[in-house]
């Protein structure tokens, strides 16, 4: 795992800055949605770390951001969150601590609601599939694929199942009926993400980290391969790319860090308090990794 910079100079020679996002309210999730309600007690938090390097401890500064619960808003706020220094909302920046000038955050973490059951650490975002409406009724960019050559062909040369395949292949999504089928166009990122694939993984090591958690005494959660092709999905892709075209190529250490965590609805089973520990500790554990990593 690419080891997280310790930001050089002065009183920020230790310093990890951490974002936590949470999403805000929608139709079932009234007043506050439980993944906001976890995540913004640990706003403007400063937490030490279990180590020494080069003489100097280090700490965990964190802030907490509400994203609205929809894709146009995912796709306005995660981006810019990468930026080197990051741009944060307007009615939110002069709340958070400041990074140093052309740094970005060290980790990012992402928190959205899921359904009933344990804690669920994403491993991957995908690009492509998003096609439920958003709250607001709005559904994801639809991506374009490449010029197709059907109405070159005979129909004798494909068979309606090779039609199907190859469209596939360019992007679309087909449904079947029996032998027939339809064609919608997929939806996710397009124009801007075309060098990036299909799945980004994490750099993390989910499946380490969740170990570490249930010795620990986080025993319910689990890791997952399916973000679930909705918001949640659509905000870690979107960051998991965005990490990797904000970072530098010839210094790989210094990718934000980036994660996503699904938690339950509250007491379904763990209370909000239950759900705010264990991003402490995974906060930790992610820092706390890689600040020995550096040292």
């Amino acid at each position: 795992m690419p080891a997280l910079p310790a930001h050089g100079g002065g009183e920020e020679g230790g310093v990890f800055h951490v974002l936590v996002t949470g999403f805000g309210p929608f139709a079932n999730h009234q007043p506050d949605n439980p993944s906001w309600l976890a995540v913004q007690p640990l706003h403007n938090v400063v937490l030490p770390l279990d180590t020494e390097t080069g003489g100097k401890h280090r700490v965990i500064k964190i802030s907490a951001l509400q994203v609205p619960v929809t894709y146009e808003s995912v796709a306005s706020v995660v981006p810019k969150l990468h930026l080197r220094p990051p741009v944060l909302p307007d009615q939110v920046k002069d709340d958070f601590y400041r990074l140093p000038q052309d740094k970005g955050y060290d980790f990012i973490f992402h928190l959205g609601v899921a359904g009933r059951g344990p804690l669920r650490m994403e491993k991957l975002g995908h690009k492509l599939g998003y096609h439920m409406k958003d709250p607001s009724g709005k559904l994801a960019p639809t991506v374009k694929g490449p010029p197709s050559d059907f109405g070159r062909r005979e129909e004798s040369d494909m068979s309606v199942g090779e039609q199907a395949v190859e469209r596939i292949g360019l992007g679309f999504d087909v449904e079947s009926a029996g032998d027939t089928y339809s064609v919608r166009p997929s939806r996710g990122f397009g124009a801007g993400y075309e060098k990036f694939p299909d799945e980004i993984y994490t750099d993390i090591d989910v499946s380490r980290l969740v170990s570490h958690l249930r010795k620990n005494g986080v025993e319910q959660i689990y890791s997952s391969m399916d973000a679930g092709h909705y918001l949640c999905d659509f905000a870690y892709y979107c960051s998991l790319a965005e990490s990797k075209r904000n970072g530098k190529p010839y210094e790989k250490d210094r990718n934000t860090q980036v994660l996503f965590v699904h938690c339950p609805p509250v007491g379904q089973p763990l209370t909000t308090e239950e759900v705010t520990e264990a991003i402490r500790r995974i906060i930790i554990w992610v820092c706390l990794e890689n600040a020995e990593i550096a040292g």
